[in-house]
């Protein structure tokens, strides 16, 4: 999807990518601030987007995934469109301060959409109601084809989400995932990717084969994942562009898995197992050079790079069970962090770097949790039969991750939950869902 930035009246619109800003007037209090405390939602208006030309059901549909992202934040609560008094008749008219006060609206959110053949254009502006002005720098207006409308509403919700809480935008982004089917002892899986809210489904290979632990590359257009094409554990890398696949770090007699990139995309770290011995290991995309990052008798597994690619964060069960560390990028023994009881794995550290999620084991429950990267701070943000294998989104505030269910029939899908344990739902997919992981922001 392309597309293409433009001028609207003096203020500079931004247009494929929205920058994290705290883009609001000065003197305005109309500003969520995202925290440990109760969050009363804030009370919004998105009316229809106006049809300026040819845009049909386009507008009131745009203005439906605008409010449908912002609803499911938990932070907003936008108000039904029978209770307005004002009607947005033009994207240019002038705005009744009062009649929106009067219903209890915040914000107002306008938008317009006009059509031409297969283009579509979207403007859209925010006004703060309290103080009577349009929010600074809430503006925006880009072009794109019909078939990437969604896209077009995710940006708008972006902007207002950016707008009102000062954080990084996260919308606009997509989850590659494990779509299984059929019985849990013959359970067939296969790559699939969609819109980070369960739209526009695609898979990517067939059930031939087992497929685990997906994860996006930092530019988002390629994947790496373990594949059991060939009996073994292996891992593979995949071109989303052509879908073209590479298998990496062949070894005769060993057995590689639990990928991840690099922040910089150069290079992979993975665990190896030779002779019943896991270690984790890097290796250059480019030249293929391999090293060794670890060296015990342990299982040292699932690494995470931090964001600024200087550490690494693991899974080793060095002292009897599973627990987390971290250490240098280029390798060590590392330092335990995760404490208390119960088992720790499958660490991620936090795109913020503020953070690392986790999974853990404790008195017959699983959680999903996150800590400070010392160890400290640790806070459970769910509790269940079976969750297990967080991603972050694309700005470090919400978690996706695997909820089981239990007994022989019990069936994997995807949740998400904030960082403060908030605002948890089911994400739809078309069947059983595992092993999320979050792509970057799209381009």
């Amino acid at each position: 999807m392309t597309f293409t930035r433009r001028s609207f009246a003096t203020t500079l619109l931004a247009g494929a990518v929205m920058v994290p800003a705290m883009v609001r007037a000065q003197n305005s209090p109309t500003r969520i601030r995202i925290g440990t405390g109760v969050i009363e939602p804030m009370p919004i208006a998105v009316p229809a987007f106006v049809d300026e030309g040819g845009a049909g059901d386009l507008a009131r549909n745009l203005a439906q995934v605008v409010t449908s992202d912002l609803d499911g934040t938990g932070l907003f609560r936008t108000i039904n469109r029978d209770a307005y008094i004002s009607r947005i008749q033009g994207f240019d008219g002038a705005i009744a301060y009062e009649d929106w006060r009067v219903i209890k609206s915040e914000v107002l959110v306008v938008g317009a959409v006009s059509a031409a053949g297969d283009r579509i254009t979207v403007k859209v502006r925010a006004y703060d109601i309290a103080n009577g002005q349009q929010f600074e720098g809430a503006a925006m207006q880009f072009a794109g084809t019909k078939a990437g409308w969604r896209r077009m509403a995710h940006k708008v919700a972006d902007l207002v989400y950016s707008t009102l809480t000062g954080e990084g935008p996260y919308f606009d982004s997509r989850v590659v995932y494990v779509a299984e089917s059929g019985p849990k002892n013959a359970r067939l899986k296969r790559l699939a990717v969609m819109d980070y809210d369960g739209a526009n489904v695609q898979y990517l290979t067939d059930s031939s084969s087992i497929v685990l632990a997906p994860r996006f590359s930092p530019s988002g257009d390629r994947l790496l994942y373990t594949s059991y094409e060939t009996g073994f554990p292996r891992i593979t890398l995949l071109n989303l562009a052509n879908l073209k696949r590479q298998t990496l770090a062949e070894q005769p007699g060993t057995m590689t898995f639990a990928p991840r990139f690099s922040p910089d995309g150069g290079s992979v770290v993975f665990s190896l197992e030779r002779g019943g011995n896991t270690d984790i290991y890097k290796m250059s995309l480019s030249s293929g050079q391999t090293q060794q990052l670890t060296n015990a008798p342990s299982i040292e597994t699932a690494p995470s790079y931090s964001p600024d690619g200087s550490k690494i964060c693991f899974e080793s069960d060095r002292t009897g069970g599973s627990q987390i560390y971290v250490m240098s990028a280029s390798g060590g023994e590392g330092q335990r962090i995760s404490d208390g009881a119960g088992r720790n794995s499958t660490p991620v550290w936090s795109p913020r770097g503020d953070l690392i999620a986790f999974t853990k084991q404790n008195a017959g429950r699983f959680h999903i949790g996150v800590m400070r990267t010392d160890g400290s701070e640790e806070r459970l943000l769910t509790a269940s039969f079976l969750d297990e294998g967080p991603t972050w989104s694309p700005n470090g505030r919400v978690i996706m991750f695997t909820r089981e269910t239990e007994g022989g029939g019990g069936q994997a899908s995807l949740w998400s939950v904030d960082t403060f344990g908030r605002n948890l739902k089911q994400i739809p997919t078309e069947g059983a869902a595992s092993d999320p992981a979050w792509s970057p922001l799209l381009p």
